[in-house]
């Protein structure tokens, strides 16, 4: 037990022994969801600022049960690719808007965008910031990091489970459009494995590029040791060939180190 206060001098609340993951305990979300309905769908060209450029159909929703204004970016023709290929990507406002080079959340999400564009399907942005924490305690597990917790630690001192994440509404949403078998766009298992257990059939699992800097590389081990995220049977020590040179679906090539 690390008995350090946690930022603002309050103590930090008791954890006993190792934390159990999300996605490695019972849950108690599955089977049938309660239906939501298409809110509105508008268009809107999308810019990167590496230059990169496509428009998306911004779908927002009624009826979502944890009541958070999440939105579907549906990129390319979804209905074309016969199986739609999905990104679930937590909001996170300091990768994704200010590039911040503590998480590869920026870099997953640029390179979502684009194999989803290419292959069709969805990107569902959804507001669980912090790993469902909500932004100002995931800068206080920040600051806990920089005192050497890793980001799993961190949130467990702070009060909270290590991965809060529910993606109940995420099953919702592709439920509402139609996307009942898909592609998904991820390393973590713990994704797919809550939204089979909600009436989603996962046809394939297709893995992210390993976007390692010199700075997040702690974070991405903690996510491969401790999360399951499938980083560590594709090394740390290696990172991931430019994604706008890779198959949408099959994957990026790997090359040397980048941010070494």
């Amino acid at each position: 037990m690390i008995d350090r206060p946690y930022p603002g001098g309050r103590p930090r609340p008791a954890a006993d022994g190792a934390p159990k993951l999300r996605g490695r305990t019972a849950r108690l979300a599955t089977g049938a969801v309660h239906a939501a309905a298409i809110r509105r769908r508008i268009r809107i060209p999308l810019r990167f600022a590496d230059g990169y450029s496509t428009t998306a159909t911004v779908v927002s929703f009624t009826g979502l049960t944890d009541a958070q204004q999440h939105v579907a970016l549906e990129l390319g023709r979804p209905a074309a690719a016969g199986l739609p290929l999905v990104r679930l990507h937590s909001e996170c406002l300091t990768g994704d808007v200010f590039g911040s080079q503590r998480c590869d959340c920026g870099p997953q999400l640029r390179e979502a965008v684009e194999r989803i564009t290419r292959h069709g399907g969805y990107v569902l942005y959804l507001r669980q910031e912090g790993r469902g924490i909500g932004l100002y305690d995931k800068l206080d597990a920040y600051a806990l990091q920089d005192r050497g917790l890793d980001t799993y630690d961190a949130n467990l001192a702070l009060g909270h489970r290590a991965d809060e994440r529910d993606y109940t509404s995420a099953a919702q949403m592709l439920h509402a459009l139609g996307a009942n078998r898909i592609g998904l766009l991820s390393n973590n298992p713990d994704k797919g494995a809550q939204l089979a257990r909600l009436g989603i059939t996962i046809v394939r699992q297709v893995p992210t590029a390993l976007h390692l800097t010199g700075t997040n590389a702690a974070y991405l081990d903690a996510k491969a040791r401790r999360g399951g995220h499938d980083l560590l049977s594709r090394g740390l020590d290696r990172a991931a060939e430019p994604h706008r040179n890779a198959d949408p679906v099959a994957g990026p090539a790997q090359i040397g180190t980048e941010g070494r």
